[in-house]
């Protein structure tokens, strides 16, 4: 294996470990991370953030770790999913008010956030993510 393999292979790895923390919730030791120098919307193979992971596996402390260190709240993945969709499918009411409050637009990503919201019934989140100070499709 030639070095730049090698390295290639350890920052896979490295990265790896990343998403494990976001889907753990392990918030010191990702903080800890970010503070070194991760980037915030840094993202897999897929496209899932370390946001879309830990909104979609329910870590309202990693949330608002990454939301708090710049992390983009309307970034999809390559499935066109958003953190908040994810979070209102997994109906992680901490997180969506979070992502909200941050500014995550419920009318971006397939589906966007609101139509998940109607689909599941949750007319909570429907009144929740409506009142969002973001400007729907044409406005």
């Amino acid at each position: 294996m030639s070095d730049a393999e090698t390295d290639d292979a350890e920052l896979a790895e490295f990265a790896g470990r990343l998403f494990d923390m976001a889907r753990r919730g392990d918030v010191r030791a990702l903080a800890a991370y970010l503070d070194a120098g991760v980037p915030a919307n840094l993202s897999n193979g897929k496209g899932d953030t370390l946001l879309m992971l830990a909104a979609y596996h329910g870590h309202a402390e990693v949330v608002t770790l990454l939301v708090e260190r710049g992390a983009d709240v309307d970034q999809q993945n390559d499935r066109g999913q958003t953190p908040l969709a994810g979070a209102v499918f997994k109906g992680e009411d901490e997180i969506v008010a979070t992502l909200v409050r941050a500014g995550a637009d419920p009318y971006t990503g397939v589906p966007p956030a609101i139509a998940a919201a109607t689909m599941f019934g949750r007319e909570d989140y429907v009144r929740l993510l409506e009142s969002a100070p973001v400007t729907g499709p044409g406005e």
